[in-house]
């Protein structure tokens, strides 16, 4: 026969046992609730999603594109990009208009398309001083590559001069910051700092990711008076150079920095001081042939 207290304690735990089944069932219809909710807003996304590519699509939407017939965003950018502008210069939409510029030469212009736009090529350079090679990098500054090719194909650069050279080191008496400034200007026909084809072309890779951006050894294009005003002008980086970088880097020296090096130490006449800076080089640098090579991937 049971005692009071075990037929006590029995009831407690039936009693527990309903509350326990009660919570289950509860939890269970919660958990049904909460996914016919979030099936609703689900479907609610979808239509909302397919009501704006029907409106932004003009009635219809679009099939998904096939990476085969059919270019993605990145790769329509790609394609946009390809090919290269070359700009009148002077820009007969410049206002107040420019005056004629007796120091550039007409050779035509480069063609707009069918660049390479992978791998290198050689640019070599035949100096009195010796033969300088540029590898021109054709992935990151293509139209520039494509330029260097088409005026050494006119004998543009036969017979001219480096005319500029900057070879300082220090910091600023005021700021106190860094000043090193070590480059040989080239590529004007004329030694003027005037000259140029008659035409010009846009930036196309700017060092922002270099520390310095322009090291000893790169090639860089030298603009008109400012950004996407590029010609024939270059300027060689025989040591390493704070400058900011709005100049496109178009490739590195593989032979005859040396070269430019012995220019350099041997200083200029100070004839662009203060303003742009330096000044003739006192060894004279001529180009006597320029050459482009084949592509190399």
């Amino acid at each position: 026969m049971t005692s009071t207290r075990d037929r006590q304690r029995a009831a407690a735990r039936a009693r527990l046992e309903r509350d326990m089944a009660e919570r289950a069932a509860l939890a269970t219809r919660r958990r049904q609730r909460l996914a016919i909710i979030g099936a609703a807003a689900a479907a609610a996304v979808v239509l909302g999603l397919v009501i704006w590519l029907i409106a932004g699509t003009g009635g219809k939407p679009k099939p998904a594109a096939s990476a085969s017939a059919h270019p993605t965003a990145s790769t329509s950018a790609s394609a946009a990009a390809a090919g290269c502008v070359w700009h009148p210069n002077p820009d007969p939409s410049a206002s107040p208009a420019p005056g004629p510029n007796a120091n550039l030469k007409d050779v035509g212009t480069p063609p707009t398309s069918g660049e390479p736009r992978s791998g290198t090529r050689d640019m070599t350079i035949n100096t009195n001083l010796g033969t300088i090679v540029v590898q021109l990098d054709l992935a990151k500054a293509p139209c520039t590559a494509a330029s260097f090719t088409y005026l050494a194909s006119k004998n543009f650069f036969n017979g001219s001069s480096c005319h500029r050279l900057v070879n300082k080191a220090g910091s600023d008496p005021q700021s106190g910051q860094p000043t090193d400034f070590h480059v040989l200007q080239c590529g004007d026909p004329t030694g003027t700092g005037q000259g140029g084809p008659k035409y010009s072309f846009d930036n196309e890779y700017v060092p922002t990711d270099l520390r310095p951006a322009y090291p000893a050894g790169v090639v860089a294009m030298a603009n008109s008076g400012g950004s996407n005003t590029n010609g024939s002008q270059f300027f060689v980086v025989f040591g390493d150079t704070l400058l900011d970088p709005n100049y496109t880097i178009f490739g590195k020296i593989t032979k005859g920095l040396d070269i430019a090096q012995k220019v350099g130490a041997a200083g200029d006449d100070g004839a662009f001081e203060p303003n742009p800076g330096g000044g003739h080089p006192k060894t004279k640098l001529t180009f006597t042939s320029v050459a482009v090579g084949d592509v190399t991937k």
